[in-house]
């Protein structure tokens, strides 16, 4: 599913459930999980072979991938990406280095938050007259969802770009829901992408099967906008 939101030039790949039987951590990443308890090693490890798989589209061959201080997955050279995990699915997308510059994606159960305070540290008093709006226009959608699910992809492309934390209230999102998209504006001084500063990141939303799905992918700016995006309809 997650691929119905990124360009062609991603490659994603995604389960949604884990293996039967103990995990077996890949070669160079049992240090990763010497604490974990069970669940988490399940999910890491499906996740990192989603990420291998992911990685195969591309060319290339499978390799340890470690987290960093932040711990958001540390890549091969020349490559960006992403991984998310939650209840029943896990998924990851890739791409080169030289045709995106960053790649985020989130995946969520389609429910309300669990508290009504979540979506004050979440959302700021434009985006909740936003999601009121959008309750009532389109009330099978747990917008508040969708929108944390939103800053968590936009957080994940964030990242790498800036080594820096991005707090849920420094970016304003706005969604369409007739193309099933969302803008992400910046509230704070952006990155610079080759010389081209940033200042918000556009991506896309999917709710089926249970689940919220969102993504974003920021190309560079001398490769103009991408000719093979995969459309994304009414949803």
């Amino acid at each position: 599913m997650i691929e119905e939101l990124l360009p062609r030039t991603v490659a994603t790949a995604e389960a949604f459930g884990d293996p039967a039987g103990a995990p077996v951590p890949f070669p160079g990443e049992e240090h990763l999980l010497v604490h974990a308890v069970p669940a988490r090693r399940r999910e890491f490890t499906t996740a990192r072979a989603c990420a291998r798989q992911a990685l195969g589209g591309l060319g290339v061959a499978p390799v340890a991938i470690p987290y960093g201080a932040s711990r958001a997955p540390q890549w091969p050279r020349g490559i960006v990406g992403s991984i998310t995990h939650c209840t029943g699915y896990r998924a990851a997308a890739v791409a080169r280095g030289a045709e995106l510059a960053a790649v985020g994606i989130d995946a969520e159960p389609h429910a309300a938050l669990d508290h009504t305070g979540v979506l004050h540290m979440v959302a700021g008093e434009e985006e909740r007259a936003h999601l009121a709006e959008l309750a009532v226009a389109r009330p099978e959608i747990h917008w508040d969802r969708a929108l944390f699910s939103a800053k968590e992809s936009v957080y994940k492309a964030w990242s790498p770009l800036t080594g820096r934390w991005l707090d849920f209230t420094e970016a304003a999102v706005t969604f369409q829901p007739r193309t099933s998209t969302f803008s992400a504006r910046l509230l704070v001084e952006g990155p610079v992408v080759d010389g081209v500063r940033l200042t918000g990141f556009d991506g896309g939303f999917l709710v089926r099967e249970g689940l919220v799905l969102t993504a974003t992918a920021v190309r560079r700016p001398d490769n103009g906008p991408d000719p093979h995006h995969r459309s994304r309809g009414p949803l």
